[in-house]
């Protein structure tokens, strides 16, 4: 039962550390805008800025941790061998997409973090 409601807890995790993740993405973008516009507020923004990007760290590495924990617990053929098959080609297309996801919000947000 304890060990059921860790897998539940991870997954939960992951999950919300995913949103975390994408929101700071999105909230840095809209800082960054804002500081654009008005040139008085730019060191405080600046700052919250370069939060949110560390923030955005703390979740990404979170994720990871939260989706190698996952890998060790989907280990059984719950839903039948092909359907497993199917599910696992679908995770791994996911994975590729969401790395890149990443990889384009960082490279998205760098410059403005970073200026």
């Amino acid at each position: 039962m304890i060990k059921k409601s860790l897998i539940v807890l991870n997954g939960f995790v992951h999950d919300f550390a995913a949103g975390i993740w994408l929101a700071t993405i999105v909230t840095i973008s809209v800082l960054h805008d804002a500081h654009v516009k008005d040139a008085v507020v730019v060191s405080t923004l600046n700052h919250l800025e370069r939060m949110f990007f560390w923030g955005s760290v703390c979740a990404a590495i979170i994720i990871m941790a939260t989706g190698a924990g996952r890998t060790f617990t989907y280990v059984d053929n719950w839903y039948g061998e092909d359907a497993e098959r199917q599910r696992r080609k679908a995770l791994i297309i996911k994975h590729v997409v969401l790395f890149s996801a990443y990889a384009l919000g960082y490279f998205w947000v760098w410059d403005k973090v970073f200026h």
